[in-house]
């Protein structure tokens, strides 16, 4: 009869410990996000400034402009990871068009404002290479966990979900850009 009292505390145990290393899993995917997410916002705070700059040399390519607040718009309306990741995967597909076309000219190039919102901006898309790098380290961290034995049968039972990762999902999107006139 011990025995099985002694098995029944060693299985609570193991399944609190289990349940509390998941859920500071997934609290570790959700900060790395939040990290993402911050490095995101800064970027997408720095876009109007850079538009604005970027105006008044480039009457013609009005179409680079709208394409650079067409993503950002997406990203402020994005609602979760998914539709986060495609509006990142957008937006840098339109800043690398609009530093790509900044090339043809020199005036704007040799702005002083110019020059220092793409050094802001060159610092932040580190920070969210980085950011993203550690999001997915997380997610796959909390993925494994979900599905290794014994954990596996303690994550179904707890109802624990797998995350997405942030991944660039289209091929035209891992292209350079190529810009031709």
């Amino acid at each position: 009869m011990l025995w099985i009292f002694a098995a029944i505390i060693i299985l609570a145990l193991f399944s609190i410990i289990t349940y509390n290393r998941l859920i500071a899993k997934r609290n570790a995917v959700a900060n790395a996000w939040a990290g993402i997410d911050t490095q995101l916002q800064r970027r997408y705070d720095l876009i109007p400034n850079l538009v604005e700059t970027v105006k008044g040399y480039m009457e013609h390519e009005k179409t680079v402009l709208e394409n650079v607040t067409k993503a950002r718009t997406a990203f402020m309306n994005a609602g979760n990871v998914k539709e986060q990741a495609e509006a990142e995967n957008m937006m840098a597909g339109a800043l690398k068009t609009l530093f790509a076309v900044s090339e043809n000219y020199p005036d704007l190039k040799a702005s002083q404002n110019f020059m220092m919102l793409q050094e802001e901006l060159a610092g932040t898309e580190n920070k969210i290479s980085y950011s993203r790098q550690r999001y997915n380290n997380s997610v796959m961290d909390y993925n494994t966990a979900l599905q290794v034995f014994p954990n596996n049968i303690f994550a179904n039972m707890f109802n624990f979900k797998p995350a997405d990762s942030f991944a660039v999902e289209s091929e035209e999107a891992r292209k350079a850009v190529r810009v031709q006139f």
